[in-house]
C-alpha cells in the first residue's frame, strides 16, 4: 500500500452562515474559495512573504475541515462555513485582489504539516490587533516579514519549528471516506481496518469499548462486539452494523479524541494514512479482497455472456481483472474506469446476490455450495456456518484428516481449528476465517475422498 498525502479538493461546499442554521450552501473551485477568503482577511499591500505566509494558513485550515470531513462526521453536508466565528471569512461573490489572486494561483496546493503527521495543520489565526490566539497573528505577520523571515519562517514562529510545507500535493476530486454501503460481519477491506484503528483509539477514552486485537481486513465478531458498545454509548440502534451515521460518528469521536482541530492535534500519522487512503482496488493491488472480487466477478460471468471470466486463483489485479472490472461497469451502466471504488464494489455485491436469488432452476442442486459473499470466522452463526459445518462432517467422514467438526450452526474453535488446518495444507495464511479460496477447497473436498489438488 502505498501512502498518499492528502489531496488539493478540485471544488469545495461552503455553508453561507454557522454551521447550526439555515443557509444556502455553494460549492464552488477551490482556488477560488482560498483567493476569496485571503481577499477577505488580509491586506493586498502587505510584504508578500506575509501574504504567502496568511495564504498557507488559511490553505491548511480549510484542508484539515475537508480531510478529517469535520462537518459531514457531525451530519452537515458541507465541508466547511463562511462564518469567521467558525471557521474563514468567506464572502459570496467578493472581489479578488490581482496580486492575492496571482500568488494563491502559484501556493494553493501547499500547505502546513507537523514533522511526524500527515493530516493538513488546523492553522488557526487572528488578526493580531482586536483579538489574539494560539495560533499566527495577521498583523505580527506584517512585521516579521519587513524583518527579512521567509513565509516558512513566519510559519514556525507561531506553530512551531516542527512544522514542514507539503509543495505541490495532487490536485483531485473530493471522496467521502464512507464506502457508500453498511459494512458488517463477513465483509472485508481496508475500511475495516480503518474501523478497528479507530475504535480502538476511542477505547483509550472510552474503556467499555473492547479493544480489538487483531489488524486485518476482515470483520470479526470482536469488531461487532466493539461497534455494539461503541453504538450503545453514543445513542445509535445497536446493530453492529456500521451505516453511514454509525461510520461518520466513529469519525466524529475518533477525530474529538486525537484533537486533529486543533494546533497541538495528536495528529494522523503515517502508518494510519496508509489504511486511510487505500480505498481502491486497481491495476497492481493485491490483498484477501482480490480473490473475493475474482469469485463473485465469476459467478457473475457465468450467468452474464457479457462479463468475461477471470479465474478465481489470481491474487493480484492484473490487466485480466481490470479487462473484467470495465466490462462488469460497461453492463450495470458505471463509468469504465476498470477501477473498483465503492460504488462499483457495492454494484459488485448487488449483481452477485440478485444472481444468486435468480439462477435458472437447473442449477438449483448447487446452491448451498455457492459461496455466501462474506468472509467467515470465530463467532458468527446461521445458516451460512451450518453448510460451512456440513461439507466440513463431509471430509470427516471420508478421510479423518482435519480436526473435526459439530455441526452446531455456530462458528466455533473446533471448525476454526479445521479451517487453519486446511490454510497450513494449501500455504494458505493460517487465519482461521473462511475466505472464497478456502471454500471452493472445502466444497471440492467435500466430494472426494481425497483433498483436490494443490493449484
Amino acid at each position: 500500500m502505498a501512502i498518499r498525502n492528502p489531496v488539493i479538493p478540485t471544488e469545495i461546499t461552503v455553508h453561507l452562515g454557522p454551521p447550526n442554521e439555515e443557509a444556502k450552501n455553494i460549492t464552488i473551485p477551490f482556488q477560488e474559495y482560498i483567493k476569496n477568503v485571503a481577499s477577505s482577511e488580509i491586506y493586498p499591500n502587505w510584504p508578500t512573504d506575509a501574504i504567502k505566509a496568511n495564504i498557507l494558513a488559511q490553505t491548511s485550515f480549510a484542508l484539515n475541515r475537508i480531510y478529517n470531513e469535520w462537518y459531514p462526521s457531525q451530519g452537515y453536508n458541507f465541508d466547511i462555513t463562511s462564518d469567521p466565528a467558525y471557521d474563514q471569512n468567506f464572502t459570496e461573490n467578493g472581489q479578488f485582489f490581482e496580486n492575492i489572486s496571482q500568488i494563491v494561483d502559484e501556493t494553493f496546493n501547499n500547505y502546513i504539516v507537523k514533522d511526524d503527521q500527515i493530516q493538513p495543520l488546523f492553522a488557526v489565526y487572528c488578526d493580531g490587533k482586536n483579538s489574539t490566539c494560539e495560533g499566527l497573528s495577521q498583523w505580527g505577520s506584517v512585521e516579521l516579514a519587513q524583518r527579512g523571515l521567509s513565509p516558512l519562517e513566519i510559519l514556525k514562529n507561531y506553530y512551531g519549528e516542527d512544522i514542514k510545507i507539503i509543495f505541490n500535493a495532487p490536485v483531485e476530486a473530493n471522496i467521502m471516506s464512507y464506502p457508500n454501503f453498511p459494512i458488517r460481519l463477513g465483509y472485508s477491506g481496508d475500511f475495516v481496518r480503518i474501523l478497528k484503528l479507530q475504535l480502538n483509539r476511542i477505547g483509550e477514552n472510552y474503556p467499555a469499548i473492547p479493544i480489538i486485537e487483531d489488524d486485518t481486513v476482515f470483520f470479526t465478531t470482536d469488531l461487532e462486539e466493539a461497534v455494539k458498545a461503541f453504538q450503545k454509548i453514543f445513542s445509535l440502534p445497536q446493530t453492529g452494523v456500521v451505516d453511514k451515521s454509525t461510520w461518520y460518528k466513529i469519525k466524529y469521536i475518533y477525530n474529538a479524541v486525537k484533537q486533529i482541530t486543533d494546533i497541538y492535534s495528536e495528529g494522523i500519522s503515517l502508518d494510519e494514512a496508509t489504511l486511510i487512503f487505500d480505498k481502491e482496488l486497481k491495476l497492481g493491488s493485491t490483498g484477501p479482497y482480490i480473490r473475493t472480487l475474482n469469485y463473485l466477478l465469476d459467478f457473475i460471468s457465468y450467468f452474464d455472456p457479457n462479463i468475461p471470466f477471470v479465474g478465481l486463483n489470481e491474487t493480484t489485479y492484473n490487466e485480466k481483472t481490470e479487462q473484467v472490472v470495465k466490462a462488469f461497469q460497461k453492463e450495470y451502466n458505471i463509468l469504465e474506469t476498470g477501477i473498483v471504488d465503492s460504488n462499483t464494489w457495492k454494484a459488485i455485491i448487488e449483481a452477485y446476490d440478485q444472481t444468486k436469488k435468480t439462477i435458472p432452476n437447473e442449477y438449483l442442486i448447487y446452491v448451498d455450495e455457492f459461496y455466501p459473499g462474506i468472509f467467515l470466522s470465530k463467532g458468527m452463526q446461521g445458516e451460512d456456518i451450518v453448510r460451512l459445518q456440513n461439507f466440513l462432517y463431509k471430509i470427516c467422514e471420508k478421510t479423518h484428516e482435519i480436526p473435526g467438526v459439530r455441526v452446531n450452526g455456530i462458528f466455533d474453535s473446533l471448525t476454526e481449528q479445521s479451517i487453519k488446518y486446511i490454510q497450513k495444507k494449501y500455504n494458505e495464511e493460517q487465519t482461521g476465517i473462511v475466505t472464497p479460496i478456502i471454500w471452493k477447497i472445502i466444497v471440492e473436498w467435500s466430494k472426494k475422498s481425497a483433498p483436490p489438488i494443490k493449484e
